[in-house]
């Protein structure tokens, strides 16, 4: 039985029920679907009186395109992308118009938009899209989506979002224990992407070592030094920028050949930092580069960090997933000793985009830093525990819910079964490692063997095999990526993405993180980089 079938039969179902109950005429013919939505509107549709049955139409006609589009998604002989440049979008394609009408269109019409948005649009959940750390596209994590626009609450209050407020406490609560932190310790909150998790951190350190800051600003304060690895996000130095510290404040560290930040070059740092005047207090750890994918020695850091009393954030964004993984969780030994860590959900675990949290050590300081009490929302008199009115320990007011959705995949994969996709993604990275070895057309950006899914390589094409290294291959090889980058977004085939980094000219970064990413499909994308890039 398929989706479609399954769905009219619930249908047919509640149909019955409602028939038994009495309801009205408009509930009884639900099932009489409007076959033409040519000269049906809006305001035909729920809360309109009698408007069930049409927006049960509309609805299931919308399901379909969608069911049409993960379908498709999932089929290897389907485009990525159908790439358009952006004046071809704007100006119209095909009867998709951008511009927004005076008058209202028909619901036939909203559907051809809703179609047509997805056709130019790109599949992320493809098997062969390996552009960004966030891809697939999991269907429970789907429904959950689903399900928390419809119920369309707020995470600020238990008043309006009791359940979901509950499910975001045993989220974090389950999260913080993985992370190794005791039960009688950690806090936390979901924030809109690691960017702004990675800003928390920074606020509540300085928060901890100087409160007046709340009230007085920055002017009260000393000139304050951050510390980051130069692999690091740059959303470290865009949070100082943000908070008012600065990013010239921000102390780049020198890491290895293997992206992983150096513990005597951090210490060198901060000692330069204290000669130039500036007081140190926080240091950055990344837990799965953006490029590399390397993990930095938490447990040398946070010795560093107990000598100097300073603040350990481990951005664990994209690498906090491996936590789930029996087999890779070693490779984040020491994260348990951080103050506070970021962890993306929606990159290695597949959670629909987006998810992120923001864990910290201290009980508490999150509501310290951030709470101003506004008595409309965060009265103390209320009928139950207060303590659950959770949206004051946020810099935001309105919070959308992130944590159901996370919370429904964990309901159906258990610890387990995220475990099995973290594993299956990084036998993929290490299987195209096998292969770009074997292969005497790519070129390893490094030897080492990877330690998360992140794999970086060179295509050498025919021309460039012969020349010596030096300035004149630097700079043609510097211009392969780009070309093949653009012949693959007009063919459609494939996506991945690729950068320049320090000394290294332009290279092919790819990730996994779609556990539906078979070896077939690693062994397309090398063979057509090399088929799409041969005679550059």
């Amino acid at each position: 039985m398929d989706f479609l079938q399954l769905s009219d039969r619930l249908i047919e179902k509640s149909t019955v029920r409602d028939k038994q109950q009495g309801d009205s005429a408009a509930v009884r013919d639900r099932n009489q679907t409007p076959a033409d939505f040519s000269s049906i509107y809006s305001k035909d549709l729920l809360p309109t009186s009698g408007g069930e049955a049409m927006t049960r139409g509309f609805l299931q006609e919308l399901v379909n395109i969608l069911m049409g589009y993960i379908s498709k998604s999932n089929q290897r002989s389907s485009k990525v992308l159908d790439f358009h440049h952006p004046h071809q979008l704007m100006e119209g394609l095909e009867g998709f118009s951008l511009s927004l009408p005076e008058q209202p269109e028909t619901l036939e019409q909203i559907l051809v938009d809703c179609r047509d948005t997805l056709k130019y649009g790109v599949s992320t959940g493809h098997p062969r899209f390996f552009n960004q750390l966030s891809s697939g596209l999991d269907v429970i994590g789907l429904a959950g989506e689903w399900l928390t626009s419809t119920a369309n609450t707020n995470m600020f209050t238990y008043e309006v979002s009791p359940v979901f407020i509950l499910m975001e406490d045993i989220l974090l609560r389950k999260m913080q224990s993985i992370v190794g932190w005791s039960d009688d310790e950690g806090d936390g909150i979901f924030c809109p992407g690691g960017t702004i998790s990675n800003l928390y951190s920074i606020l509540v350190a300085r928060f901890h070592f100087y409160p007046e800051v709340k009230t007085r600003g920055m002017g009260a304060l000393p000139r304050l030094a951050l510390f980051t690895s130069q692999h690091s996000h740059y959303s470290v130095k865009k949070s100082a920028a943000v908070l008012g510290m600065g990013s010239e404040n921000v102390f780049v560290v020198k890491c290895d050949e293997r992206g992983k930040m150096i513990p005597d070059e951090l210490e060198s740092s901060i000692a330069k930092a204290k000669n130039k005047g500036l007081v140190p207090f926080y240091v950055n750890a990344t837990a799965g580069t953006t490029v590399y994918g390397a993990f930095d020695p938490f447990n040398d850091i946070a010795d560093i960090c107990h000598r100097h009393t300073l603040w350990m954030h481990v951005d664990a964004a994209w690498g906090g997933g491996l936590l789930m993984s029996d087999r890779h969780r070693t490779k984040l030994q020491g994260i348990e000793r951080a103050s506070s860590v970021t962890w993306n959900p929606h990159k290695m675990m597949g959670v629909p985009l987006q998810c992120s949290a923001i864990l910290v050590k201290m009980k508490g300081l999150l509501q310290e830093c951030n709470e101003l009490g506004a008595e409309y929302l965060f009265q103390t008199d209320k009928p139950y525990d207060v303590s659950y009115d959770t949206g004051d320990k946020s810099i935001q007011c309105g919070r959308h819910v992130d944590a159901f959705k996370l919370w429904l995949m964990w309901k159906a994969k258990g610890s387990e079964g995220f475990g099995s996709q973290i594993n299956k993604c990084l036998e993929n990275a290490e299987y195209l490692y096998d292969q770009l070895q074997r292969r005497t057309d790519f070129e390893l950006v490094f030897r080492h063997k990877p330690e998360h899914s992140n794999v970086c390589f060179w295509y050498i094409p025919p021309s460039l095999r012969g020349l010596p290294p030096g300035p004149e291959r630097d700079s043609r090889l510097n211009q392969v990526a780009p070309q093949i980058k653009g012949r693959m977004m007009e063919k459609g085939s494939v996506m991945i993405g690729y950068q320049p980094l320090g000394d290294k000219v332009n290279f092919f970064r790819c990730v996994f993180s779609n556990p539906a990413t078979q070896q077939e499909d690693i062994d397309f994308l090398l063979d057509e980089i090399a088929w799409l890039g041969h005679d550059i």
